[in-house]
């Protein structure tokens, strides 16, 4: 009866087998964020607790590598698989071309992210090295330069296999991947725990990375994903999809927005790092590393409906489309309203009681402001993702000009006003001038495409 019930439920607020294991993996992050936050407010000193989340910050830079081609590959991989059907678990048959089309996809996947790879570790050991030697604040106590290295490699792995798990999600496999995932966060979350315990310090992030990096490419490797892969690899090359004049002119729009992104979301810390010390960029990395993991969750009921809407939109099926967009929405929304509010309750609790994790987070107005603009940014996202499953990227104007806004916001406020300055200055930018010129970008394409 009870199991009926949970099943009854679940259907009702939209969590079917994908969402159930994505929901599942990011709870297993969100969660381990918690214990781990614990674990560093207790084994890091609050100048390393900066150095830790300001590695985070800075291994973001590989969004300049990677342009938004994860995401194009996964709906490009969909499009192509909407025209073929299973013959088995590892073979696709069907219209030849299309065949043919998805596996020049999967070549593309290969060399180019592999070739990349190694150009993302150099400058992200140089650029760390640059940055942390420069911005130290007399911490020459604290022992970053080998940890960061091993950040820095581990990142670069990951790199390579994450375009492949994209490929998969594009064929259909959303449920499979999100189990590997949620693997992979079990163990990561385990690795960062085990690593603090142990005296590791700041090498918890790396030995989790790469960890993460082994779990992802041995379910990749040793199981039936190594002979798919292989079938789609080896198929004839008669029809290839021309990167040039299919792929460039949409994902260089994606591209630019990603890397506005970057100004938008991963410039608190390196600038706080600079201008205020470790200490706050510490608070502001545990605060962001929260509300990230909420808005992670959250969107889970729409990241993984990414090769469902694809596949809608090759079919035009607009109706289905929309249904169960607008339900995702519903979902996803109540879900994110719910977790912000458990979120606030508790730091306020924290702070009430003057528990020593108090200090860890930034102070309640700050952390309000930031739970404010976490709120509206999942309708931005939501928005962006369904217009992106078209093959289009209508927001590029917008997220160059909110991005360019934010970068010169946060440098110019924070080093004027500091941590306060920085938040008033994005909390702006985001609600009053972000939100409603993202809704008119969306109701005008809709109408325009559909």
């Amino acid at each position: 009866m009870n199991l009926n019930f949970i099943k009854k439920y679940s259907q009702h607020i939209g969590i079917d087998g994908a969402i159930g294991y994505s929901v599942l993996s990011r709870l297993i992050s969100a969660s381990g964020g918690l214990i781990s936050l614990i674990f560093i407010a207790l084994f890091l000193s609050t100048e390393e607790q900066g150095y830790f989340y300001t590695f985070g910050s800075i291994i973001a830079i590989q969004v300049f590598f990677e342009l938004g081609l994860n995401g194009i590959i996964t709906q490009y991989a969909a499009h192509e698989v909407a025209h073929l059907r299973w013959e088995t678990a590892t073979k696709l048959t069907g219209d030849p071309q299309h065949l043919s089309r998805l596996s020049s996809l999967l070549h593309f996947c290969v060399k180019v992210f592999t070739s990349v790879a190694f150009f993302l570790f150099v400058i992200l050991e140089i650029s760390g090295y640059i940055f942390f030697t420069k911005y130290h604040h007399g911490n020459e106590i604290v022992s970053w330069q080998l940890p960061w290295m091993l950040v820095a490699f581990s990142t670069s792995l990951m790199f390579m296999v994450n375009p492949v798990l994209a490929f998969f999600e594009g064929l259909g496999k959303v449920k499979e991947i999100a189990q590997l995932r949620f693997f992979q966060q079990l163990f990561n979350v385990t690795a960062i725990g085990l690593v603090l315990v142990s005296g590791g310090k700041l090498w918890a992030l790396g030995i989790a990375s790469f960890i993460s990096f082994s779990i992802l490419f041995g379910g990749i490797l040793f199981s039936y994903r190594k002979k798919l892969l292989t079938f789609i690899y080896k198929a004839k090359l008669e029809w290839q999809i021309d990167y040039i004049k299919e792929i460039f002119p949409y994902q260089w729009k994606i591209a630019v927005s990603w890397v506005s992104g970057y100004f938008i979301f991963q410039l608190f810390n390196p600038v706080l790092f600079a201008t205020e010390g470790p200490v706050v960029a510490g608070q502001m990395g545990m605060t962001l590393t929260a509300l990230n993991g909420i808005s992670s969750l959250s969107m889970s009921w729409i990241s993984t409906k990414v090769p469902t809407f694809s596949q809608l939109i090759a079919l035009k099926n607009y109706v289905e489309l929309d249904r169960l967009f607008n339900n995702t929405l519903k979902q996803l929304t109540a879900v994110n309203l719910t977790l912000l509010s458990i979120f606030i309750t508790t730091v306020y609790t924290f702070n009430l009681l003057s528990l020593p994790l108090a200090i860890r987070f930034l102070p309640i107005l700050p952390l309000i402001l930031l739970c404010q603009v976490t709120f509206t940014n999942q309708f931005v996202f939501s928005w962006a993702t369904y217009l992106r499953c078209h093959k289009e990227e209508p927001f590029l104007i917008s997220s160059v000009v909110i991005g360019i806004l934010c970068a010169i916001s946060i440098i110019f406020l924070g080093k004027q006003f500091g941590l306060m300055g920085i938040i008033i200055g994005y909390s702006f930018l985001s609600i009053p001038i972000g939100l409603p010129w993202a809704y008119l970008i969306f109701k005008a394409n809709k109408k325009e495409w559909h």
